[in-house]
């Protein structure tokens, strides 16, 4: 191997790394697209309502208890009797209840600002379940303490109180009451987020009561959807007009996706399932995210990870076409070509902000499958050679698009496909004399072929 060749295989290997840079531009322009694209979401879920979290209803017991101090004989029957404080103590008691049924029905919009977008979602659900209070209000730590009196709050904890859409009426053993926002922060750590609650009134001492309730609720959010499940056992059904859900956290018990939407069902016993405080565990959230189908940006920005590959790929087939056909290519060739690859990442991501991203990178590989194959129909001096480029290229980006896509498969289609270039390279050179390339053939004949860069044109040749 002569000093042309390896002038010519540096010369690729500096064109290579000379359009890394376009695309690093490209890489970053998509970066700060998408970052526009969270500002609108976060803008949108301000004037609107952010993701929401439903967590309850729970019912917080508030009983005074007064603690005992000794004990005392009685002056008249000689008895000991039990010496109880003056002042009593006040404490929380948090109950679950026994079972809740969630029903909701979710619809999504649109809302734009510009080429941007936010999804914001409606949710109507319709809330029913059981509470029993015990007669025993004294936990074992306080059993020696007497109850001086008890209320009931139900409390209903939402992450984005602007997100309520009603005014819900809560129908409470055949009372209608409504919530409201509370008078002070007492119950304020028993329940993540904002709170709504309704005043109970007093528990009657000594023994149980129960306290049927149901009620509706219409929540406005933004991107996911998460329900707290904190009764004993949790009968949660969901259902939407949307394709694309993600399910998180606790999954459902049972799913059906399809082209009229999705509808799920969770059945969880949750861990909450005695009285406890605010330091009870919690169950993981059953989450629901309304996400996009394609997410442009993050689909873009992985297809520039593949566009060194597309360029190395490409240069190392016009280089083995060289050999092979004995057809030198001036570096601007190269070069041009290179850009013209660059310029197909830029025109995907600026057509997906108007079309669909299948549309968009239908277009941009069209475009620039044509106008290589155009170019490369002049440098090689035959369409025959440029077609077979073409089909190259146009498979070569059926493949990024299905790398695309399959994200969980991404490594091992991109693995082979590595594997398959190499194999046709090692393959189609596998009688090569890499030595002979560029040196003097027998007989004192000139080098057969020439990989001047400095002129394109120019073929070789032996002497008469």
């Amino acid at each position: 191997m002569d000093k042309t060749l390896l002038h010519k295989l540096l010369g690729i290997a500096f064109l290579t790394a000379l359009l890394m840079v376009p695309l690093t531009l490209i890489r970053e322009q998509i970066t700060t697209r998408g970052n526009y694209q969270e500002q609108v979401e976060q803008e949108i879920a301000k004037t609107a309502a952010g993701e929401q979290t439903l967590a309850g209803p729970v019912l917080a017991i508030r009983y005074r208890v007064r603690m005992p101090t000794g004990n005392v004989r009685d002056m008249e029957t000689g008895e000991m009797a039990t010496r109880y404080a003056t002042q009593a103590e006040e404490r929380t008691l948090l109950l679950p209840a026994e079972r809740l049924n969630i029903k909701g029905k979710a619809g999504v919009e649109r809302r734009h600002r510009g080429i941007y977008q936010a999804r914001l979602y409606h949710v109507d659900l319709q809330l029913a379940g059981k509470f029993t209070v015990p007669a025993d209000l004294v936990p074992a730590d306080l059993k020696d303490g007497q109850v001086v009196d008890a209320r009931a709050v139900l409390l209903l904890g939402i992450s984005d109180l602007a997100g309520v859409d009603n005014d819900p009426e809560a129908e409470i053993n055949r009372r209608k009451l409504r919530f409201q926002a509370p008078a002070d922060s007492r119950f304020a750590a028993l329940l993540p987020g904002k709170q709504l609650e309704i005043n109970l009134g007093t528990v009657p001492l000594g023994q149980a009561s129960v306290y049927d309730f149901s009620f509706p609720l219409m929540l406005t959010g933004t991107a996911q959807f998460s329900i707290l499940p904190m009764a004993q056992v949790n009968d949660i059904q969901l259902e939407s007009d949307w394709q694309h859900p993600s399910f998180q956290g606790t999954l459902p018990k049972s799913h059906k996706i399809d082209k009229g939407g999705f509808a799920a069902q969770w059945n969880i016993i949750s861990r909450l399932t005695q009285p406890g405080t605010a330091n009870a565990p919690r169950q993981e959230a059953v989450s629901v995210s309304f996400m996009e189908p394609v997410n442009i940006y993050q689909q873009s920005e992985r297809a520039v990870k593949y566009g060194i590959l597309f360029i190395s790929l490409t240069f190392a087939a016009f280089f083995l076409g060289e050999i092979l056909r004995r057809q030198p290519m001036h570096v601007m060739q190269y070069l041009l070509v290179g850009l013209a690859l660059t310029i197909f990442f830029l025109l995907l991501i600026a057509l997906s902000e108007h079309l669909s991203f299948l549309y968009a990178y239908l277009v941009s590989a069209a475009a620039c499958i044509g106008l290589i194959t155009f170019y490369l129909a002049g440098v090689l001096k035959s369409w025959a050679p440029a077609l077979k480029f073409g089909a190259g290229f146009s498979s070569l980006y059926g493949v990024l698009y299905v790398i695309l896509q399959a994200e969980d498969t991404a490594l091992l289609i991109g693995s082979l496909l590595l594997f398959i270039v190499l194999a046709a390279i090692m393959v189609s050179t596998r009688h090569l004399d890499w030595y002979k390339l560029g040196n003097a053939g027998p007989q004192g004949a000139e080098r057969e072929y020439d990989f001047s860069l400095a002129d394109s044109g120019r073929t070789s040749g032996h002497r008469g």
